[in-house]
Order: C-alpha cells, then structure tokens, then sequence
C-alpha cells in the first residue's frame, strides 16, 4: 500500500487498540470480583452500586463527551479522555471499600465515555457510507478482544502479583497507546500524509459544502427526528445485555458454576471472541447487502432483525446444566449481541451529518448508559434475594423491543439534522 493511501484504515486500527484497552481497564474489576468481594467482604448489590457508579458517569460523559468532541474535535477531545482513564484505573488499585471502588469507578467512567462518540466521529469523518459498516466494526471489536485479553492475562497478573497490582498494569496500557495516536491522527482536512486519491474515495457521495447551523438549532432538531429516537432506544435496549455480561460473567461463573479464578481466566474470554466475530459478521454482511444494491438503512436493518434472535440464546444458558453449555451458549448471545450492536453505532454516521455524529451518538450512548445502570442494579438486587435467572431472563428479551423500535422509527436514507 503506498503511502498515503490507507491513512483511514491506520487510523481505525489505531482506534481499535483504543477501545480494547478501554476494555482491559474496565474489566479488570470485573474479573477479579470474586477474589475482592470475597476478601472485603462484599455482596452482590455492594457490587452492583460499584458498577453502578461507573455506568452513571460513563452515561453523561457519552452525552457531554459527545457534545465537547464536536467543538474541540477528537485528536485532543481523545488524548485527555486516556490520560484520564489509565489515571483512574491505576487509582482503583489503591481501594478499600464500597465508597473508594465507586469513587475511582465514577472516574474510569468519565474518561472511557468520550471512546464510542470520539471514534465514531473519526469514522464519518475519514470513511464513506459504504465503508463504514467495516470501520465501526474493527473499532467495536476493540471491546471484545480487550475483554477476551483481559479475561486470560488479568486473573493471572492477580495471582502472581495481587490484584492491586493488576490495576497498574492495565492502566499503564493507555499511555502507550497516546504515542500512537498523535503520530497518526489529525483532522483529514488537516493531515500532512493525505494523497488526493485517498481523499476522493473518503469525500465520495459526501456533501462537504454544506454548513454548520447553531448548536441549539441542530439540538432542536435531533428532538424532533424519529431517527435520533430509533437510535436511542436501539441502543438502550440493547447495551444493558452487553454490560450484564461485561459486569457479572465472572461473578455467574464463581457463584453459579463453581469456577475458580483460573477457571474463570480459561473460560471467561470465549464468549468475547464470540462477540469479536459478531462485529465483523455485522459489518461485513452490511456492507456486502449494500454492494448487492440493498439500500443501506435497509441493509443494516435486515442485519438487526437476523441477529436478535441468537441473542435469545442467553435464556437456555441458564437453564443448561452443564457449564461448558451454558459458557457456548453465551457465546451465541453475545455474537449476535455484537452483529447487531455495530449497525447500531453505524446508524448515527450513515443518517446524519458528520458535524453532528459525535452528538447524536453521545445522546444514544447516555440513554444506554443509563438503563444500564439501572439494570445492573437491579440484578445485584435480585441475585442476593433470587438467583440469576430472572436477569438472563430479562437481558435476552430486550433486543427483541430494540430491534422493534428500529424497525418502527429509523426510516431516512440520507443525512439529516444538518
């Protein structure tokens, strides 16, 4: 590849290696629940308000990180939210209670909510439509893989070095990443290594000519827009199934399953691989409707309504009673959870203009944010009265009322709310 010509596709990449230690660091606590809230003496709604407050920073930072990405763009708006992050990550190491975990939790969650907004603004800045299916899709499975590293590599730092200690080494990770991020990004209309070919195919079926209304404005009009809403809810019904599976998988695998921690670090990543893939099937399958002449809202609905149906699989999982079972159904789940959650991230790139996709899919990541913070809570609730069924329960049969609001609100086919 010459030079110059593939500055978009290095660019993803760098993106990708973003969201995989954004990963590292969110799961490291998750992964090492069982030890710490077996040595601090935690339960499971202790644990819950813990994740809780992660969530309800990291919504509002979806919604206000979203907004200050579209006024100081993403190389900066990107750097400072890392910086952050590995700091609050580090800091967690140095917890003692329910109060100190949320407290460095609620940091985490400040800095690892500019990601999505940050990356998908690149995405609609430096890819065309029929491309970006891909590009969300290599970004996005940056979660899965750094789930899947981090459920091999976390448990056994912890038990060689402690598992404060793991805390550092994750946080550490964004650092080195920082580096690769200022050699390689800049605005497109500003890198120095952009060949004019590689910038025709960007600006293809793209209007770059039309201007930026009022930020109060564009917001009124996102109000009023049923594609603003479909993405909203497709996204709030969706996410609270990922964050059940981030949040509790290891502690289902402890409490349900009997699985020590080095069970957990040779079985946790499965599922993670499983979602890897599911983003690529999306993208990919989106994007090969697309060149087949399917409309591309048409194609990326078509990809929603296949993939909620294996996402279902969460209710035979646990019901099995082997392990092995119920950990290769949750694999299903959560392919079929990542399909779909990239036409999800896409939407907002492929309906609006790119001067607004860092705010629309801030509002979108806020909503989700939000209910799941509500459904985490809820399920360290009902574990500590119940068990766990009534929240695979619940989780499984959301993305079928996500995939009807799709279906019944996204209807544009070209940018909007510009």
């Amino acid at each position: 590849m010459r030079a110059g010509h593939g500055i978009r596709w290095r660019i993803v990449w760098i993106l990708f290696f973003s969201t995989a230690i954004n990963y590292i660091n969110r799961q490291t606590l998750s992964l090492l629940a069982p030890v710490i809230s077996s040595e601090l003496h935690f339960s499971h709604e202790d644990l819950s308000r813990i994740f809780g407050s992660f969530q309800l920073a990291y919504a509002w930072t979806w919604l206000i990180g979203g907004l200050l990405l579209d006024l100081i763009g993403a190389r900066w708006g990107l750097s400072l939210a890392v910086i952050w992050w590995s700091a609050a990550s580090i800091l967690t190491g140095f917890a003692n209670s329910v109060a100190s975990f949320s407290f460095y939790r609620f940091l985490l969650g400040i800095g690892e909510g500019f990601n999505w907004p940050g990356a998908s603004k690149v995405v609609a800045e430096w890819f065309p439509a029929r491309e970006r299916g891909l590009a969300v899709a290599i970004f996005d499975s940056g979660s899965s893989v750094g789930a899947a590293i981090a459920a091999l590599t976390i448990p056994l730092i912890s038990l060689a070095l402690g598992w404060r200690r793991a805390f550092t080494v994750s946080g550490l990770l964004g650092l080195v990443w920082l580096a690769f991020w200022w050699k390689n990004y800049y605005p497109r209309d500003q890198h120095p290594k952009l060949s004019a070919e590689e910038a025709a195919i960007i600006d293809d079926g793209v209007d770059r000519s039309i201007q930026k209304e009022p930020f109060l404005v564009v917001l009124r009009r996102l109000w009023k827009n049923p594609n603003a809403w479909g993405i909203l809810l497709g996204r709030s019904l969706t996410d609270p199934m990922w964050w059940f599976y981030v949040f509790w998988l290891p502690q289902y695998l402890s409490d349900a399953r009997g699985f020590s921690l080095k069970q957990i670090a040779a079985f946790a990543w499965i599922p993670f691989v499983a979602a890897d893939l599911g983003n690529f099937t999306g993208g990919w399958v989106s994007g090969l409707l697309i060149r087949c002449g399917v409309p591309v809202i048409r194609a990326r609905k078509w990809v929603c309504v296949v993939t909620c149906v294996p996402m279902l699989a969460g209710i035979p999982a646990v019901l099995v009673h082997s392990p092995f079972w119920a950990v290769f159904l949750i694999c299903i789940a959560l392919w079929g959870y990542a399909a779909w959650s990239t036409m999800g991230l896409t939407f907002p790139s492929d309906l609006f203009d790119q001067r607004v996709v860092g705010t629309v899919t801030g509002f979108s990541g806020f909503g989700a944010g939000m209910a799941g913070t509500a459904v985490t809570l809820a399920v360290g609730y009902i574990v500590d009265r119940f068990s766990y069924m009534p929240a695979f329960l619940f989780v499984s049969f959301l993305p079928v009322l996500a995939t009807v609001s799709v279906l019944g609100l996204i209807r544009q086919n070209r940018p909007a709310a510009r």
